[in-house]
């Protein structure tokens, strides 16, 4: 079913209530309210009124289509203004501002509350009434209990009735929330931005604008520059990427034929690649799916954005609210999610089955953000940690139960942003070339690296100056080295840019520290980040970002909460899920020509130096379907005594998460394998490759 005819349907079935809950609203502003509670009141109730005529506007699309470019950014402006660092100091969505206005107890719920009604604007531009509907409905029913508390002469309400009411606003309405989260991502026909990128001008910036997101300077500049890019750069960008998605099924021995769709996502700006890319797909068979990154707080994740999504508002203001979940978690709500997350899967088996994976358009080129931890920003406590990491695991079964790991594939690839800098188009001209290496070239050289190592019982990886690193890696025993592999020969296919072999290695015997100077980890700057590793798994670790800022007690133990958020998704500990080796030296000098090293995203920076990754493993619900390297052997060490446990309970075997860190060539000393015996073959000495047919990684190194 058309989505705009489906929303109209669901549109005219709650319209009545929709315009009840809006007049309520509007009646607001002539009531005498208490302070500073009638302070957020009148506040929030303006910012509702706001979204009532945006949704007004959005219905006759004439009016907007008259709209100029000049006043489609003021209106993106007013939107978003009271959240932008500028102002947010003093927003009702800042916990700290809420708080000494309203007092921290009650200033936490009622910034999440505006952060949810926040959600309203997406909602408008998509039409989604009931949306906006139930957080109207909510909005007043919070307002009723001050309202009555004043009646009777108290200050305010008592805080348990105001959390009570946002818990089972979350609860109650997890069957619409939830539900439509999982329908939007895997049916075609709610993909809303597939209007805008299919059918609009795209010379007109305009369309920028039809989305709903934050659009600043960037995205304009974005998407001015692809427009000026020749069609026959386009269509290699868009060729790489989704020729990569298809090989991912080759390689895996996996039948795309028997899929139906794909999901893209991407950052606004990209609209004239995804075009041609929608095409592509198409003509594989293959129709697109737009899911929007997610909005409100029952669907969104703690660490970064996935799906299509514009620039961001206020980093500081997500990082905020990235526990506010933290407001209903529990085991109550725990199941009742999983439930929905189940029956709405059922749901939606079909769709499932249909569903081949998820084509990503990563970006990168932002300055590195460092957070403020707000003392009255929702937190976790460790029972809730223990919850919301239970539910990714539980919840990830449940999906692969519909959508069978070994049945799906993914591609991602990376580009450049404006805020790279000044040489933003060279940056981007060059990213286009790594991204088209020599397959063959890096297939042969790879292969070398690889023969070197399956002779190996374990890999001693070390660091040089003052990076730290000292780690040994063990790895499985080959049966057969003229059919098997330890390490996956890794071209240009799911993981675009080409350039690393990888394994999953053995834990018991893994140990040592790995040491990077700096690193980006889901779109933040770690600094000094240190992993300690016992038998394969997470010891200890730290960061210093913080260090400075306060006593050096509270620095260190901000680092440690950062990374446990962050790197370790919330878990005590982790295994080692992958070893890497990455080759691709074309990659690196592109990074020191231009000073971007720190910028760029794991996606590419894997594939400068080696990389471990903690959690699953590369194959994590595959383990058991063979893969094969382009020379015929059978990679083997898809497992590791973590993932082993599947056999038994799966809740002990995954971890649903996957995070890499790399150590740069600049800060690696060597990489040796070293058999039963003891001998040794080097294959990095002090960052440069020394193993016989691999000398030509050292040529781009040379150049720089």
């Amino acid at each position: 079913m058309d989505y705009r005819f489906l929303l109209k349907e669901e549109n005219d079935a709650v319209r009545e209530r929709y315009e009840l809950s809006m007049e309520r609203i509007k009646s607001l502003e002539t009531e005498d309210m208490k302070l500073p509670y009638g302070s957020y009141f009148k506040g929030v109730a303006g910012f509702i009124r706001q979204i009532g005529n945006l949704v007004e506007s959005r219905r006759d699309e004439g009016v907007r289509e008259k709209m100029s470019l000049e006043e489609l950014q003021r209106e993106n402006h007013a939107l978003y203004e009271d959240i932008l660092p500028e102002n947010y100091d003093k927003s009702w969505a800042n916990p700290d501002y809420a708080a000494g206005i309203l007092g921290e107890a009650m200033g936490q719920l009622m910034a999440f509350l505006y952060t949810e009604i926040r959600s309203d604007i997406v909602y408008a531009f998509e039409m989604r009434l009931t949306h906006i509907t139930i957080l109207n409905e909510v909005f007043l029913e919070v307002y009723n209990l001050f309202s009555l508390a004043w009646e009777e002469g108290r200050e305010k309400p008592d805080k348990q009735a105001v959390k009570d009411a946002l818990y089972w606003f979350v609860s109650d309405y997890t069957d619409l929330t939830v539900t439509w989260r999982v329908r939007e991502g895997l049916d075609p026909g709610l993909s809303f931005a597939a209007h805008i990128i299919m059918d609009s001008d795209l010379n007109d910036l305009r369309y920028l604008y039809r989305y709903g997101d934050y659009i600043s300077g960037s995205e304009l500049r974005l998407a001015a520059f692809m427009n000026s890019l020749p069609q026959e750069t386009i269509d290699k960008m868009a060729d790489t990427y989704t020729e990569g998605f298809c090989k991912g099924f080759e390689v895996m021995g996996r039948d795309l034929k028997k899929k139906r769709t794909v999901a893209v996502e991407y950052r606004l700006g990209f609209e004239r690649m995804i075009r041609k890319a929608v095409e592509n797909f198409r003509a594989m068979g293959l129709e697109v799916i737009f899911c929007r990154s997610a909005v409100e707080s029952v669907n969104r994740r703690s660490n970064g954005r996935r799906g299509y999504y514009g620039a961001f508002a206020n980093r500081q203001y997500d990082y905020d609210h990235r526990y506010d979940s933290a407001l209903y978690m529990g085991n109550g709500f725990k199941e009742r999610k999983l439930s929905v997350l189940k029956a709405a899967y059922e749901k939606y088996r079909k769709e499932a089955a249909w569903y081949a994976g998820p084509a990503l358009v990563e970006t990168f080129g932002e300055d590195g953000f460092t957070p403020v931890n707000k003392a009255a920003a929702l937190k976790l406590n460790a029972h809730q940690e223990e919850l919301t990491v239970a539910y990714a695991n539980e919840s990830r079964q449940i999906v692969n139960r519909y959508m069978p790991g070994d049945e799906t594939s993914f591609t991602i690839i990376a580009f450049p942003r404006p805020e790279i800098g000044p040489d933003f188009e060279a940056v981007f001209k060059e990213t286009i070339r790594i991204n088209t290496l020599d397959y063959e070239k890096y297939r042969r050289i790879q292969q070398r690296i690889i023969d070197a190592l399956d002779k190996a019982r374990h890999v001693i990886i070390t660091g040089r100056g003052g990076n730290e690193t000292s780690m040994k890696v063990m790895l499985h025993r080959l049966e057969d080295g003229a059919k098997e592999t330890n390490f996956e020969n890794c071209v240009s296919d799911v993981n675009i840019p080409l350039g690393e072999v990888f394994t999953s290695p053995l834990l018991t015997g893994t140990e040592g520290l790995l040491h990077v100077s700096s690193v980006y980890v889901e779109d933040y700057l770690f600094k000094n980040l240190r992993i300690k590793f016992e038998n394969g798994r997470v010891a200890d670790y730290s960061c210093g970002n913080f260090e400075g800022g306060g006593s050096g007690e509270e620095g260190l133990s901000q680092g440690r909460a950062l990374v446990k958020q962050v790197i370790m998704r919330s878990h005590d500990w982790l295994p080692l899920g992958e070893f890497a080796i990455g080759t691709n030296t074309t990659a690196y000098a592109m990074a020191r020509r231009f000073g971007i090293g720190q910028k760029l995203p794991i996606l590419i920076a894997e594939k400068m130096g080696p990389h471990f990754a903690v959690g699953d493993t590369c194959y994590s619900f595959a383990e058991d379907s063979p893969m094969y390297n382009p020379d015929g052997k059978e990679m083997i060490a898809r497992d590791n005594e973590i993932s082993l446990l599947r056999r038994e309970d799966p809740s002990r075997a995954y971890f649903s998460c996957h995070t890499d860190i790399t150590i740069p060539y600049s800060e690696l000393g060597d990489i040796k394998a070293v058999d039963e015996e003891g001998g040794e073959i080097y294959i990095i000495r002090q960052g440069r490759f020394v193993l016989k047919g691999t000398e030509e990684l050292n040529d781009a190194l040379a150049e720089m």
